[in-house]
């Protein structure tokens, strides 16, 4: 592509993301172009743009003269997420190393136990009596998890709640069927096995309820305080989630770290294979400066979160944006970067939407079948999405994250710019895909394998590729990125991906460091 083809094309992406670019910023970028590309420099741009507290829709020079002057040294910040620090070391033109490299984690034997693993217990064939069992086998263990809290331990079934005299106070545990806003009022329909009852959110309603209220997603199950009207309606007073409880934190003995990644996409010409071959070299020791170094010494995992490839047939078009079309040529591609990992180190695979697995959740493991030339290269553990391990007594509750699409459409105050607020909701409502009907499908089993019955110590998470990380009640949230440059179906969205972020966690301690390998 020439300077003036990239030079275009950085502009028409902007213009097509929803900005202007005034002409002495044009001119600015133009004499950039001759050293830089000017597309990469847009991107910068533009995800600058989506950090600042005062929006705009222009960009001008001064924005882009801010981007060059920010300095290409080592930067290392350091936040306070819920009380713990997190150390992000963002490495800016780092060569490759040719010093001896010893690793601490090749003398130390894995520890690796699959707690749960949906794979072999997959039976549904999706006729309508496997949808009523499936919702009522989710109401169950909604209703369990609930009844353990001492505010809904005493709830009080629908049938009889519906009996009671008219002001009687009361609590019901219910699945969300229905939700609308009418006229400042938000009216509610919920059920159990056996009734259901009409609950209205009224105007006068504090404003906490009316921000639990906006929380609620169709298909969840909650307990609410009410008080009873007449016929079959009540007024709620409060709504009570599922929620985590505080629990005893694992920790490994050893100070061994976990990757935590996902979305790499091999095919789709968005992949970063550059900054995920550098990846790998550092994994290796080849590549980093000491600090990096240190932390790969340690790195006895590699957690991969789902979309390991690009797929095929998945969006509109995708077609133009695949440099790969075959689906087992993806993967062979994959095998061949993957198979770079030192084989101390332990891989463990779980599907997204874009694998070669059916779409609806949850999901099997990625088949022998496309795995088959990475197997014969290195031993990889290929698991179900959602799944459940334990690397040195540490649990860890892996989930591609499909469903966090509905959680962001759904829930005013989420977006695509922070994944793990919606991860974070989804744990508070002990469920990973609640609604039903959405953009996420759900496969109707027997049991519902999306209910988290056991609080992880990790909930690792994808799909969005933007990296987001906080902790919540104990337990260390990451929504690991990926390695896919913003594609046109991301752009139409105005969704701005961070490639080649990648979260390492300390085992010993779950401090967590970001590298960059951009």
């Amino acid at each position: 592509m020439s300077e003036k083809d990239k030079l275009q094309k950085a502009v028409k992406s902007t213009l097509e993301a929803g900005y202007q670019v005034d002409i002495e910023a044009f001119d600015f970028l133009k004499k950039l172009s001759l050293n830089d590309d000017p597309i990469l420099i847009m991107q910068k741009a533009l995800l600058r743009i989506s950090e600042l507290e005062e929006k705009t829709t222009v960009i001008d020079r001064s924005l882009l003269e801010t981007l060059q002057k920010q300095p290409e040294k080592p930067s290392h910040k350091r936040n306070q997420v819920d009380g713990k620090t997190i150390e992000e070391i963002v490495e800016k033109k780092v060569v490759q190393s040719k010093s001896v490299f010893h690793p601490y984690s090749k003398e130390i034997d894995p520890e690796i136990a699959i707690l749960e693993d949906p794979t072999d217990e997959l039976t549904s064939h999706g006729e309508m009596r496997d949808y009523i069992g499936y919702f009522q086998d989710r109401f169950r263990r909604m209703e369990r998890l609930l009844r353990k809290r001492i505010d809904a331990r005493a709830a009080t079934p629908i049938a009889e709640a519906l009996k009671s005299p008219a002001r009687t106070k009361l609590k019901i545990i219910g699945m969300i069927t229905e939700k609308r806003e009418v006229k400042q009022k938000v009216i509610l329909t919920v059920e159990d096995l056996h009734s259901r009852a009409i609950i209205l959110v009224t105007q006068k309603a504090s404003a906490e309820l009316h921000r639990k209220t906006q929380l609620l997603l169709r298909d969840q199950v909650v307990c609410l305080s009410v008080v009873k009207a007449r016929g079959d309606v009540f007024f709620a007073q409060e709504i009570i989630f599922p929620e985590i409880g505080l629990k005893p934190q694992h920790r490994s003995i050893e100070p061994v770290y976990a990757v935590l990644t996902s979305d790499i996409h091999v095919g789709s010409i968005k992949f970063n294979q550059d900054a995920f071959q550098r990846f790998t070299l550092w994994l290796n020791g080849k590549y980093g400066n000491p600090r990096m170094k240190e932390v790969a010494s340690h790195v006895k995992y590699v957690l991969v979160a789902g979309d390991v490839v690009d797929g095929v047939g998945i969006y509109p078009n995708q077609i133009k944006e695949l440099v790969v079309e075959d689906v087992y040529d993806q993967y062979k591609l994959a095998a061949e970067l993957l198979e770079s990992i030192p084989d101390y180190i332990e891989v463990l695979l779980s599907p997204g939407n874009h694998d070669a697995t059916r779409k609806a959740l949850p999901q099997p493991a990625i088949s022998s079948d496309f795995l088959a030339t990475l197997q014969e290269s290195r031993k990889v553990y290929s698991l179900g999405n959602p799944c459940r391990v334990s690397l040195h007594q540490v649990e860890v509750l892996m989930f591609h994250g499909r469903s966090l699409d509905d959680v962001i459409s759904e829930v005013p105050g989420i977006d695509h710019s922070q994944p793990e607020k919606a991860m974070k909701l989804l744990l508070q409502n002990r469920h990973l895909a609640p609604l039903y009907g959405g953009k996420t499908m759900l496969s109707p089993e027997k049991r519902d394998f999306l209910v988290i019955e056991r609080v992880p110590d990790i909930f690792h998470g994808g799909h969005i590729h933007v990296l987001g990380y906080c902790s919540h009640r104990g337990v260390l949230i990451v929504n690991s990125g990926g390695w896919q440059e913003q594609t046109e179906y991301m752009q139409k969205f105005g969704l701005f991906p961070t490639p080649g972020k990648v979260p390492v966690v300390n085992l010993k301690t779950l401090e967590t460091t970001i590298l960059s390998f951009m």
